[in-house]
């Protein structure tokens, strides 16, 4: 049998310093008896002599494309546009499961190289419970960038870029920081609570101060009279943590928001969920995604008259905190990777290989292929 080998390819969406496989996880699958190849990353949050510390060969930075056909290649956020057949193994989030815009496109080319995608985001246990997400810091990141964004509106600024954080701790000494003495005051609301996501949205509340009556905490119990929800108006903070699978009846809409006028709380949403180009979206109040270096988004059309409501859309939150998130992330994924080598039996990949030809034949229709 041939030794199990796997390519950590570096990440090229800006500012994305997280990683799939963090050295420690590297180091348990070359114990296991796996090849590591790592392309070199300058980006990256854990430098390239970690990974050659711990067993691991370094090869040239985005070099993926040549890699033998046989060897798969591992990453996290989407690889850049192109129509460039895709003969290799992939596993990483490629977003295009839920018809998100390019879906097919991205789809035609695993069709066309004749590779294979292992979505990230759809590999579950037998519950089926993802085996690895990346929600809890998600939530966490994406609530401070809230309670920051909340900071600068209230001294009449707009949020500058977001940089990176050494850890939690580090991330919420500066929030408290920039939001000042006045935290218990704030108010927020969570939906999509109880998961990983919304539950790391609530600790970062709670850990900067906000009284816990502050923090509402709702998830399907709440939202299940449907939207939208005159009680988002009330708070200073809303975040949006869901795991979207069907429409459903949108939670806040521009209508609302300026039917309310300057009786309304609300200056801050946060959609972590992200599904900005998702024909069924709950927040249809932006259109485009926000990144690090322009973190918010005013919500237009709500007339000169009217204070704005800023929304943050950033895809990638976790990567505020880089090495938490990845360390935490590439070790749930671990023993599903040491799977991987038995991947034509083992269930975890075997359903996520089914719902891939599914969602290929549905690609193959939509591009006339």
């Amino acid at each position: 049998m041939s030794q199990p080998t796997l390519w950590l390819r570096c990440e090229t969406k800006e500012f994305e310093k997280r990683a799939a496989l963090s050295p420690t996880t590297a180091k348990r699958l070359i114990d296991a008896g796996f090849k590591i190849y790592v392309e070199k990353d300058e980006q990256r949050i854990f430098d390239d002599k970690e990974y050659a510390e711990v067993g691991c060969e370094l090869v040239a930075n985005n070099s993926w494309p040549t890699a033998p056909k046989a060897i798969p290649i591992i990453g996290l956020k989407e690889l850049p546009v192109s129509t460039d057949p895709l003969p290799h193994t992939h596993i990483q989030f490629a977003h295009c499961y839920k018809q998100q815009e390019g879906w097919s496109s991205i789809l035609a080319r695993f069709q066309k190289g004749g590779g294979t995608l292992y979505d990230l985001e759809f590999l579950t246990d037998a519950s089926g419970r993802r085996v690895a997400a990346f929600g809890y810091h998600a939530g966490f990141a994406g609530a401070a960038a809230g309670a920051l964004a909340l900071a600068s509106e209230r001294e009449g600024k707009t949020l500058g870029f977001l940089q990176p954080y050494e850890n939690e701790a580090a991330m919420v000494a500066d929030v408290k920081q920039r939001l000042g003495g006045n935290r218990e005051g704030y108010k927020a609301l969570v939906i999509g609570a109880l998961g990983r996501c919304g539950r790391g949205a609530v600790d970062l509340f709670r850990r900067i101060g906000l009284k816990e009556e502050n923090i509402l905490k709702w998830d399907l119990d709440e939202t299940a009279k449907g939207g939208p929800f005159a009680e988002i108006l009330d708070v200073d903070i809303f975040v949006n943590c869901i795991y979207l699978t069907s429409r459903i009846p949108s939670f806040l809409t521009r209508e609302q928001i300026n039917a309310a006028g300057k009786q309304r709380r609300l200056s801050v949403v946060v959609d972590v969920s992200c599904d900005t180009t998702n024909p069924n979206n709950p927040i249809p109040i932006y259109t485009v995604n926000t990144t690090f270096s322009k973190p918010t988004v005013p919500v237009d059309g709500l007339g000169s008259e009217n204070p704005p409501v800023l929304v943050i859309s950033i895809d990638h939150l976790p990567t505020l905190l880089p090495r938490e998130a990845s360390e935490q992330f590439s070790a749930d994924l671990l023993p599903s990777l040491l799977e991987f080598p038995q991947r034509k039996t083992a269930r975890v990949w075997t359903d996520a290989e089914k719902l891939f030809r599914k969602q290929l034949s549905d690609a193959v229709v939509a591009e006339g292929l």
